[in-house]
């Protein structure tokens, strides 16, 4: 029996976990949705929602356990600027996991961890991404027009004799 036994140990060292934990939590803040194995998005569930917790009460003492978990400064601000008022009523179960099935090279039973209500801006970010692809996509065929002519006369030099 697992009497007590609390973590997952993802096959890490507790350093390792911890640290693993903390990249994975950043990210989600940062993204509000990311794309990980099964076993690290049940393991990411409470670490993250605790600080989305702590980022609801918004004082300083708040924000320095936050900081202790989250290196990143901008994070930091966006978790205490807009997801802690986004959840400011919500009474807890601020992420949502959806399984995808396995990954294409081990097998891996795969996940989507997202913040909820964070669908609308995934969607603007997903449209973002792709009209900049669109940009580049242009840019890159506008080089290449102006790189080669299609019918440049030849230098006067490169005759055959």
């Amino acid at each position: 029996m697992r009497h007590n036994v609390r973590l997952r140990k993802l096959g890490r060292t507790s350093g390792h976990r911890r640290a693993l934990l903390r990249s994975l939590t950043t990210s989600l803040f940062l993204h509000e949705r990311i794309r990980t194995t099964v076993p690290k998005a049940k393991e990411l569930r409470p670490f993250a929602e605790k600080l989305i917790t702590l980022a609801r009460r918004d004082d300083l003492h708040a924000r320095r356990q936050v900081i202790r978990h989250v290196a990143d400064k901008d994070v930091v601000k966006k978790l205490f600027a807009t997801l802690g008022p986004r959840f400011a009523t919500r009474p807890g179960g601020y992420t949502r996991t959806m399984r995808l099935g396995p990954r294409q090279g081990d097998g891996a039973e795969m996940a989507i961890v997202e913040l909820v209500g964070s669908e609308t801006i995934v969607k603007e970010q997903r449209e973002e991404r792709k009209a900049r692809r669109d940009r580049q996509v242009a840019a890159s065929k506008k080089r290449e027009e102006q790189a080669t002519p299609p019918d440049a006369p030849e230098s006067p030099g490169s005759e055959k004799k």
